[in-house]
C-alpha cells in the first residue's frame, strides 16, 4: 500500500500572523514539501491543477513535477488531478510521457473533470459536456499511449489521421492512471471500464457517500472483467493536523480551520471531524481513524493526505510530515498489510506494469 500527500497549492493567509505567502514562496515550499516527504519515507507526492487565485498550484503539473523528479530518488510523483475535461489529450499524451521519461517510471496521474465552474469557458469548453468531454478525451489518450499510428475523430476537436504520439511511453508502459471524483457515478464507471483506479477525496463530505461510489465502482470493476471487485484499485484522501499531544493539536488547528478557504465560517471543527475523515490530534489518533477506512471502504492501495493548506506555513508543515512519516504511516503499514488478503493486489507501479506487460508477452 502506498502512503504520501497531496497539495491544491492554495495562497492563504496565516490567520495567527496575518502573513500571505507570496507565489514565489508558496511554489518553493510545495517544492520542500514533496522533498521532506520522501525524506521520510512517503511514498507519493501529488499536486492538483489550477487556473484561478487563490492558488499556485500549478497550471500544467508536468513543470512542478520535473523539478521534483531532478531532485528525488524514490517517490512517485503524481497529479491530483490533471483535467482531462480542459486540457487537450495529445498535449496530455505527449507531456506525462516525457515526464515518464524524466522521472524514470516514477509518474502516475489522476483524472478529473475539475470543480472550478469558470475554467471550461476560459478553456473554450461547456461546463454541462464535463461529462461527454471526460469520456472523450480520456478514450483518446488511453489510445494514443496503447497504439502507434493512431486515426480518430470526436466531438471534441479536430480529428487525427497517422498521427503518433511521441515520446512513446517509457518501456511500453502507459503512466498508471487514478481517475478522480467526489460525486460522479459516470467517473467510477470510466475508471471500471479501463480497469484504471478510483480514487475518492473524501476530505469534505460524508463517508456514506464515497462508500456508494466505491462500492460502485467496484461491482462494475469486475463486471467489465478486471478482477474481483476487492481486487479493484482504489485510492482516498484524508486530512490530519498532528501534534504530540492531542488538545495541542485542536489548539493549534483551531484558527486555521476556522478561517479556510473552502470550509471556513461553517461547521465546527468538532461537528467536521465527527463528519469527515478530518482527525486532528495525536499520532494514535490518526491511526484509529485512518485504520477505520478499510472498514468503511475495503482493502485500498492508496491513502493521501492532506497537509499544507488553510495557511499553515513551511515550518508547521515539515513537523506534520516528520509526525506523520515517523510515528503514523510505519504503524498503518503494519497493521493494514496484516488484515489484507494475498489476492488484494498492491499499488500499481511502472515496474509491476512492466512486469506484467512482460509476462503477458511470454504467454501470448
Amino acid at each position: 500500500m502506498q502512503f504520501g500527500i497531496f497539495s491544491v497549492g492554495d495562497v492563504t493567509t496565516d490567520p495567527t500572523t496575518g502573513v500571505t505567502p507570496t507565489e514565489h514562496e508558496r511554489i518553493k515550499a510545495m517544492v520542500k514539501i514533496a522533498l521532506k516527504a520522501e525524506e521520510v519515507g512517503l511514498d507519493v507526492f501529488a499536486v492538483g491543477e489550477h487556473h484561478n487565485p487563490p492558488f499556485a498550484a500549478p497550471a500544467n503539473p508536468t513543470v512542478l513535477l520535473s523539478n521534483i523528479a531532478a531532485r528525488t530518488e524514490k517517490i512517485v510523483l503524481s497529479t491530483s488531478t490533471t483535467l482531462i475535461t480542459t486540457n487537450d489529450p495529445v498535449r496530455l499524451a505527449e507531456d506525462y510521457a516525457m515526464l515518464q521519461h524524466l522521472a524514470d517510471g516514477r509518474l502516475d496521474l489522476m483524472m478529473g473533470r475539475g470543480n472550478t465552474g469558470p475554467v471550461y469557458p476560459w478553456f473554450g469548453k461547456d461546463i454541462r459536456e464535463g461529462i461527454p468531454l471526460a469520456v472523450e478525451n480520456y478514450a483518446l489518450l488511453h489510445q494514443l499511449w496503447r497504439e502507434e499510428v493512431v486515426d480518430w475523430q470526436g466531438k471534441f476537436r479536430t480529428p487525427l489521421q497517422g498521427f503518433t504520439s511521441t515520446p512513446r511511453p517509457l518501456d511500453g508502459v502507459p503512466p498508471f492512471v487514478w481517475h478522480g471524483s467526489i460525486r460522479s457515478p459516470e467517473i467510477a464507471e470510466q475508471a471500471a471500464y479501463y480497469g484504471d483506479g478510483f480514487f475518492a477525496n473524501h476530505i469534505f463530505w460524508p463517508t456514506s457517500h464515497f462508500q456508494q461510489l466505491i462500492a460502485f465502482y467496484r461491482q462494475r470493476f469486475e463486471h467489465y472483467g478486471h478482477g474481483k471487485a476487492d481486487q479493484a484499485i482504489v485510492g482516498l484522501g484524508g486530512q490530519a493536523f498532528i501534534r504530540p499531544k492531542s488538545q495541542d493539536a485542536w489548539n493549534e488547528f483551531r484558527p486555521y480551520f476556522d478561517n479556510a478557504p473552502v470550509y471556513g465560517h461553517g461547521p465546527s471543527l468538532e461537528d467536521f471531524t465527527e463528519q469527515t475523515p478530518l482527525t486532528v490530534g495525536s499520532p494514535q489518533e490518526v491511526i484509529d481513524k485512518t485504520l477505520t477506512f478499510r472498514e468503511h471502504f475495503g482493502d485500498y492501495q492508496r491513502q493521501l493526505f492532506l497537509m499544507d493548506h488553510a495557511g499553515l506555513p513551511l515550518k508547521t508543515v515539515l513537523e506534520q510530515l516528520d509526525l506523520l512519516g515517523e510515528e503514523v504511516v510505519p504503524v498503518l503499514r503494519k497493521e493494514l498489510e496484516a488484515k489484507r488478503p494475498a489476492h488484494v493486489p498492491d499499488a500499481p507501479t511502472h515496474e509491476s506494469l512492466k512486469a506484467a506487460r512482460e509476462a503477458q508477452s511470454v504467454t501470448a
